[in-house]
């Protein structure tokens, strides 16, 4: 199949300029200007547009099993969702129960994925420590393609992964030239104030953000900067919330130390007023981990994605529907953490970001595509507009406006936290592997077109 894109502005990390974009089957063939038209070739006219790299979310969790339930996107609905915002390829997490084999939660989670309409791509997650976890990290990296392994520092008797796994696992990464990543936020301080908040009979999802105040979640930044910095290894801290953890990133790239930091598309628009709400359904459908902020973080972390200190945007994509979030009715530890995004990502950002001058498109490009497929190894297949990347582009729409509504939404969970939010810079049309998957809002996600991703690793310092 031979598609021409024609008269569109090509926006990417490092320019913007007007070209016609050839794509031959799920490649793109040529970039330049005024292209001949292949004998048989399908013709997008993109003017007024800007043909940009699909996006990549580094964080979404379909399918998941998570505090005694599981998500109510699975990777067929989720990465439709996605596409439908112009997300081309999720990176999403292999969480293994504490003492099961790494490979084995990895095939799992294949299997799950198997039904996927856009390309995906895994992180996994070291919740415990042995020497079969020693072994499997490196068949991961060397058969499977994995080239980042995340580490909880929360959910303490659960996932937690404690400070000598931490070291063990950082270490092996190193050896591995894989990436170690971190959800940082001092696990035992969260569970005692949780405890002490369950004490005092306050047991409403108001007390959510009490008992992950920002302090546990920089102490937590600042320990995993610090022993990433004793092992010389680089670090990747995911949904970077606050100020505080935003700092410790700043002062340790400073120093010369590898340091990257990833901002929710929620933590950037959203404050921590939606825990105010005497409504349970509302404020629980707020419920994440970090959870929403005040404003003065909201800024901070917008300077962080302008200075370069924070890299890319991401969602923690991670659906529960009402019914599932009443679980903690009475017990705000119960109710399960996480919110929806990956259909909204693209359009937030660039509505709050290059529309009020924070950001240029190029920037926009940068922390929404081409900074995830760099650092995570996947660049130039993804990423950047060029002969020779996946054809996988969003063709976007600067003037183009939705009011985000859960009524509309292709996502599951019956909730939207950016509910009745008008954005102006939509996708228009949404292109994966070559084919059209989405146009002016009809979505033709195909289940189990998407493409396991494999991201070879970084230099190894062992064999």
């Amino acid at each position: 199949m031979t598609t021409l894109i024609r008269g569109g502005t090509v926006v990417n990390a490092d320019r913007a300029f007007r070209a016609d974009v050839l794509i031959e089957g799920d490649t793109i063939a040529a970039v330049g200007e005024d292209l001949p038209v292949p004998v048989g070739a399908t013709v997008i006219d993109a003017g007024g547009l800007y043909v940009m790299p699909g996006g990549i979310d580094t964080h979404t969790h379909m399918n998941l099993p998570f505090m005694g339930t599981v998500t109510s996107d699975d990777f067929f609905t989720g990465t439709a969702a996605g596409l439908a915002g112009g997300t081309t390829t999720i990176m999403d997490f292999v969480i293994p129960a504490p003492k099961q084999s790494l490979i084995e939660a990895y095939h799992q989670w294949r299997a799950w994925s198997a039904k996927a309409a856009g390309d995906y791509t895994f992180h996994v997650a070291i919740t415990w420590w042995s020497e079969q976890v020693h072994e499997e990290m490196g068949v991961l990296v060397r058969e499977h393609g994995v080239n980042s392994f995340k580490h909880f520092m929360a959910y303490k008797n659960a996932i937690m992964a404690d400070d000598e796994t931490l070291v063990k696992s950082f270490t092996r990464s190193l050896e591995l030239g894989a990436l170690p990543t971190v959800h940082a936020e001092n696990g035992e301080l969260v569970f005692q104030l949780q405890q002490a908040l369950l004490k005092k009979g306050i047991t409403g999802p108001q007390a959510h953000p009490l008992s992950r105040p920002p302090a546990v979640e920089a102490e937590a930044a600042n320990r995993a900067i610090a022993i990433a910095n004793v092992l010389n290894t680089p670090v990747y801290i995911v949904h970077v919330s606050c100020a505080e953890s935003l700092d410790a990133i700043t002062r340790a790239r400073a120093n010369g130390q590898r340091v990257y930091g990833e901002a929710l598309a929620g933590h950037l628009v959203i404050d921590d007023s939606v825990y105010q709400s005497d409504d349970f359904d509302y404020v629980a459908g707020h419920v994440m981990s970090p959870p929403f902020r005040g404003k003065h973080h909201q800024s901070a972390l917008w300077h962080g994605l302008q200075s370069g200190n924070l890299h890319t945007t991401a969602t923690d994509h991670c659906t529960f529907c009402a019914e599932q979030k009443a679980a903690g009715k009475d017990d705000f530890t119960r109710i399960p953490n996480g919110c929806g995004g990956v259909e909204e990502r693209m359009a937030v950002v660039w509505d709050a970001g290059v529309n009020s001058g924070m950001l240029t498109p190029c920037e926009f490009v940068k922390v929404s595509s081409t900074n995830a497929a760099q650092i995570f190894n996947m660049y130039p297949r993804k990423g950047v507009i060029a002969a020779g990347s996946d054809a996988d582009i969003v063709l976007w729409d600067p003037q183009g406006t939705r009011t985000i509504s859960a009524a509309t939404q292709f996502a599951k969970g019956g909730f939207n936290v950016f509910e009745g939010r008008t954005v102006r810079g939509i996708p228009r049309t949404t292109i994966a592997a070559g084919k059209v998957v989405f146009h002016q809002g009809e979505l033709t996600a195909v289940e189990g077109a998407g493409r396991y991703i494999e991201r070879p690793a970084f230099a190894a310092t062992t064999a």
